[in-house]
């Protein structure tokens, strides 16, 4: 039986099948279909977690969980909207290409690094646009691996969902983009000025008809002038010339 704290660890350093998806040839011909057009093995399964395999494979697959490669500049990368569905990515860099935000599946080291690079890819050292971390999920695995006390990183969803509510994120308003949150804010003043506007109106005609003692009592009509009401307009006359 596996112990809880050793099963926390297996979970921090990602799922079962990570670690053969990083490791799959991607966009060989498949051995099944080689005389099919766009037979290049780019589908991974993750329940199976076996090698790649072509769309036309993927019958197979129908009821699995199923990943679809693509290729950058000779490397493979994956989608974030679709990645991010199964573990957390958070510390990769992200990239956008053909309108589509993507994460690289390995590292891609640099000879050197390039001129006014600030920040730095902490496994393979190649130069990143923003402050992240890991340029790939295998820099991102061999980082959990390295070890050095770091708690921070997990692949788990459920394990950063549970700090997320630990700390008290999800209810935070301070994550909140500022447009949301002067949004929220209007709104509670404008309810604010309803409820209590409605209050001292309903508080005041409740308080008269039950006590018999109204704090607002209603203003006096001016006095009625009878003889403005008798008279008429005259005619007007207009002036000489």
């Amino acid at each position: 039986m596996v112990s809880p704290i050793v099963r926390m660890e297996k979970e921090e350093m990602g799922p079962p099948w990570l670690g053969p998806m990083l490791k799959a040839d991607y966009f060989i011909p498949c051995g099944l279909h080689l005389d099919s057009n766009k037979s290049e093995c780019n589908m991974f399964c993750l329940d199976c977690m076996g090698n790649a395999f072509c769309s036309y494979c993927s019958i197979h697959h129908k009821h699995h969980s199923v990943l679809q490669i693509r290729r950058s500049s000779y490397h493979n990368v994956v989608r974030v909207n679709e990645i991010q569905k199964y573990i957390d990515i958070s510390s990769i860099q992200t990239y956008v290409i053909n309108s589509a935000k993507i994460v690289f599946l390995n590292e891609r080291p640099q000879p050197r690094p390039g001129k006014g690079v600030t920040y730095t890819c902490e496994i393979c050292a190649r130069g990143l646009p923003d402050s992240f971390r890991f340029c790939s999920l295998g820099c991102k695995l061999n980082g959990m691996k390295r070890g050095g006390g770091d708690t921070e990183l997990t692949f788990s969803l459920k394990m950063k969902h549970n700090r997320e509510m630990y700390h008290g994120s999800d209810s935070d308003e301070s994550s909140t983009p500022r447009k949301i949150q002067r949004s929220r804010l209007f709104n509670r003043f404008a309810d604010g000025l309803t409820l209590s506007s409605v209050e001292r109106l309903s508080g005041s005609s409740s308080s008269g008809d039950e006590t018999g003692n109204s704090t607002i009592s209603p203003a006096t009509p001016p006095p009625f002038n009878h003889a403005n009401s008798s008279r008429r307009k005259g005619i007007p006359h207009r002036a000489p010339f």
